[in-house]
């Protein structure tokens, strides 16, 4: 009897590997000789743009028959034009992926009526990093502290309502007091620094510190950026003593603003995600978050991040789902105050 179990065992297990090979012969035969497009939900040149084409350039040779990777831009609404799109009207066999703003995942929960999508339906790649934020501004401002902020109007600029830059300084004049007025929408976060530099805007909140040590080095180089506070809920180690907004929300001792400020500060854990739509077949869906993972620990990956300075700390498709989930199960009163704040 026991002979016949082990032989049955044995069997089995061979089935099984049988079975995942031939999903994985599936998968190749689909992708061999194919493009895969990356859709990028801003223009050229800023943080996300500059992390999508890095997976771009490594991705595709972790895919099962090693399809090309073809990054294309689709700007708008913060990102929330390309996840309508990918919910909606993208192919939904695994030959299109989005790299979408960290926030959009959380418009349908939040209000957004110009998001059509449900976001716990999404097969989520992974993220590249754990994001944190800044509110930052330029000496030629004068604005030196973030309780300058509460003192006088700011000009901050947007890029639109489902972006960082627009829902995270009208959240702050809600639970800080704070006095921003953004301005927008501009096209991407490059836009909005380049506003700043002429004089056209005083700050940029909702601005990844990633995206500022990859793509304006120059600013934190000649001492003109002034750092005002970090956004996430914890602290970059690299930036210890610039105010965690945790931390400042929480001398107020209020339960309720620290779960708005929860809710909104979440999203950073999902730092720079990638997205399948919701028909994408399971196997592909499955080779898609596989290969993005393998990504991540790719040597000439890491050579290509390191050389061109951006920060990774990357966590997987099914983390990214669930902190999406996550997000869903704040209470209802909660959400209504972020909503107020926000729109």
């Amino acid at each position: 009897i026991m002979k016949k179990l082990l032989q049955s065992a044995v069997i089995g297990l061979a089935c099984v590997a049988a079975s995942a090979s031939v999903l994985a012969d599936a998968v190749a035969d689909f992708y061999k000789g194919k493009d895969v497009e990356l859709y990028i939900g801003y223009k050229p040149g800023g943080g996300y743009d500059g992390y999508a084409r890095l997976v771009a350039r490594h991705m595709g040779k972790h895919i099962p028959g090693n399809p090309n990777i073809v990054p294309k831009n689709m700007p708008g609404a913060g990102s929330v034009k390309l996840t309508n799109w990918l919910w909606e009207g993208a192919p939904q066999d695994g030959t299109a992926i989005g790299a979408v703003s960290r926030g959009v995942p959380f418009e349908p929960l939040l209000g957004n009526k110009k998001a059509k999508f449900s976001a716990d339906q999404f097969n989520w790649a992974g993220s590249a990093n754990n994001e944190v934020s800044i509110c930052a501004t330029v000496k030629s401002t004068g604005i030196k502290s973030w309780k300058d902020l509460k003192t006088r109007e700011v000009l901050t600029g947007g890029n639109g309502s489902g972006s960082d830059t627009e829902q995270f300084p009208k959240l702050l004049n809600a639970v800080l007091d704070t006095k921003f007025k953004v301005v927008g929408p501009y096209g991407g976060g490059s836009d909005i620094v380049k506003a700043m530099i002429a004089g056209e805007l005083e700050a940029r909140c909702g601005w990844s510190w990633s995206s500022i040590k990859s793509k304006n080095k120059d600013l934190l180089e000649s001492g003109d950026l002034v750092i005002l506070m970090q956004m996430s809920t914890v602290k970059h180690p690299e930036l210890p003593d610039t105010p965690l907004v945790m931390d400042l929300v929480r001398s107020y001792n209020s339960k309720k603003q620290t779960q708005m400020l929860n809710l909104m500060f979440a999203r950073q854990g999902l730092g720079r995600p990638y997205v399948a739509p919701p028909g994408v077949p399971a196997d592909r869906a499955a080779a898609l978050q596989a290969a993005f993972t393998a990504t991540m620990s790719d040597p000439e990956f890491l050579a290509d991040a390191k050389k061109g300075g951006f920060d990774l700390a990357p966590i997987s498709g099914d983390e990214v789902a669930g902190l999406v989930n996550t997000a869903y199960q704040t209470p209802d009163s909660v959400i209504q105050e972020v909503i107020s704040a926000i729109r």
